[in-house]
């Protein structure tokens, strides 16, 4: 099983991801809630995903999905308090 490396994500003066707090969303609503909030992104732009537990699966779902096109970097490691920015790069147009 894959973990989560540690990635830089390209960032600049105008880098601001949208936040996304999964804590206040019933856990059989989260996964779902999350893939449309990263689907709505364009290629550039990130999302900062906050939890309260370390999403291992989740990012493995992701990386699935979006493949080379999603950059995971963690912002913050607590227990109790996970902060990620999920950002996206170009993705092929369908």
């Amino acid at each position: 099983m894959n973990t989560p490396a540690e990635s830089t994500t390209p960032q600049n003066a105008a880098y601001t991801p949208y936040p996304f707090d999964a804590r206040a969303i019933a856990h059989r609503f989260r996964h779902s809630a999350i893939f449309g909030a990263l689907d709505a992104l364009q290629a550039g732009e990130a999302m900062r995903f906050v939890n309260d537990h370390d999403p291992i699966p989740l990012i493995a779902q992701l990386r699935e999905r979006l493949g080379d096109h999603l950059s995971v970097t963690y912002r913050q490691r607590d227990p109790g308090a996970i902060v990620i920015d999920f950002g996206i790069s170009g993705l092929p147009v369908e």
